[in-house]
This record gives structure tokens, sequence and C-alpha cells, in this order.
């Protein structure tokens, strides 16, 4: 007999069918904008380094030393933050890096 321990340890929730769960809702539209977001970038073993270079100064106008030092970082340690700021800005930045299909993450 073979043990399910994912249901052991998070066992099924069954909803009342008249009672549903709540769904919560930001009191101010501006919320995006006041949250701190911040932009990882993951490594790959498909893109080159000047690759990686290049959009990253395109995503964020850097200098090409930075540029490499994020390049760098993102090859040794796996991942590296690329960007901070408010989640629009953060998204255009994401989206610029995933022109080239980098691999990336949103995070607040």
């Amino acid at each position: 007999m073979i043990d399910d321990l994912a249901s052991d340890l998070w066992p099924p929730r069954f909803w009342n069918a008249h009672v549903l769960p709540e769904i919560g809702y930001a009191e101010s539209s501006n919320l995006l904008e006041d949250l701190l977001t911040r932009v990882f970038l993951y490594n790959d073993n498909y893109h080159t380094f000047q690759e990686v270079i290049v959009q990253v100064r395109k995503a964020v106008g850097c200098t090409v030393d930075e540029g490499a030092a994020v390049a760098w970082e993102v090859h040794t340690r796996g991942q590296a933050l690329v960007f901070e700021g408010e989640m629009m800005e953060c998204l255009k930045v994401s989206s610029v890096l995933e022109e080239i299909a980098l691999h990336t993450q949103v995070t607040t």
C-alpha cells in the first residue's frame, strides 16, 4: 500500500457550496505603484555573456561594466538582482530582458 504523504501534511479542503472564500481587493488603485518590487535574472546554459550584457544594458540603461557584473553574478550565483523600483517599471524591465528569452522573476 502506498501512503500519500502530501495528503497527510496538507489534507484536502472541501468548500461548502454556499460559503465561498472571501477575495480581498485593494482599497487604493495606486497599490501597484506603492509596492517596492524587484526584478531577478536567472542563469541558463543558452545565452552568452555578451547577449546578457547587451540585454541588461537595454533593460536598465547601465554601463558595460555594470552589465558585465550582473552577467557574472548570474553565472556564478545562479541569479542576480537587476532592478528595484515600482511595479510598472519592473514589468517593463522584465519584458525587455525576456525579449531574448532570458528567465526573470518580478517579486514584491
